[in-house]
């Protein structure tokens, strides 16, 4: 439900300032799993492929996110959890690499898109 709130609201407002347009997308599937690999460039990249997709996309994201203390901490936890990003540890390089693999396999398993950042 956050998604979409999200997705309505930031989305929408993001095609309308910026009018964001990706190559390829006659390559992703209305319905069915696909991996979605795109440049990285800023945080704000993950707003800006779901805007322009018809589709929910599953991110992978780094651990902090959905751990730092405090309110600041908390509510970052509670807007990754609510819009379905997945939490990665990055603490030990090869770990990390597994982790997003097995996060990936999972959402592609069940029939989803799954984005990740080769650039990390």
């Amino acid at each position: 439900m956050i998604y979409g709130a999200m997705k309505f609201s930031i989305g929408g407002s993001l095609k309308l300032a910026f009018r964001p347009w990706v190559e390829g997308l006659e390559n992703i599937p209305e319905r069915g799993p696909a991996i979605l690999a795109s440049n990285h460039l800023s945080f704000s990249d993950s707003f800006f492929l779901p805007a322009v997709l018809d589709r929910k996309v599953t991110f992978i994201a780094k651990a902090e996110y959905f751990t730092a203390p405090g309110v600041k901490g908390k509510l970052t936890a509670a807007f990754f959890k609510g819009v379905g990003q997945l939490p990665v540890d990055r603490s030990g390089a090869r770990g990390a690499g597994e982790a997003a693999i097995k996060a990936g396999i999972q959402v592609v398993e069940s029939g989803g898109l799954f984005g990740i950042y080769p650039e990390g």
